[in-house]
């Protein structure tokens, strides 16, 4: 025997057979997951590079800063209504109703189209209410701060909290 390589001889008389059974669906497997691994690794990575520029630039080939954009809130009690935009205060609106008993919303869409007006990025409103206020009452004013009596977009992104957590 030379090169030290069985050859399936044996000193017993037998020939020991040389073809192997392999199974190949745990190979598929793992390589099936490893390919779903390196996949997702390759997304990750594009996703996680930042975008970075040497501070030597001049100020024309950069983008202006944004502009700030203060949040809104409409605080909503069984009383009135209170506007406030980043941190001041605008006078509170008192709630008045028409003769079905609906809020009258004139008031509050003179003041909203203001503020769009003054803001006309701003496409968020946060509405806080007391927990007293009628459901009714909450949709309503809703649908007021998302469209105008035209169905002119004001503010179409609307998140309701609890008046106690602002």
């Amino acid at each position: 025997m030379a090169g030290g390589m069985d050859l399936g001889t044996s000193s017993k008389g037998g020939k020991k057979p040389l073809d192997a059974m392999i199974n190949l669906v745990p190979f598929i497997d793992l390589m099936a997951v490893t390919i779903v691994f390196l996949i997702m690794t390759a997304v990750w990575t594009q996703l996680g590079r930042l975008q970075v520029s040497q501070s030597g630039q001049s100020t024309s080939e950069q983008e202006p800063p944004p502009t700030q954009l203060q949040p809104i809130t409409l605080l909503i009690t069984e009383k009135d209504l209170k506007l406030t935009v980043g941190g001041s205060q605008l006078d509170p609106l008192p709630i008045t109703r028409d003769a079905k008993g609906r809020i009258d919303i004139e008031k509050l869409m003179i003041k909203l189209k203001e503020l769009k007006t003054q803001q006309p990025d701003q496409a968020a409103i946060t509405l806080s209410t007391e927990d007293s206020v009628k459901y009714e009452d909450l949709v309503r004013l809703i649908d007021t701060v998302v469209t105008d009596s035209t169905n002119t977009p004001l503010f179409p992104s609307v998140s309701v909290s609890p008046a106690s957590a602002t």
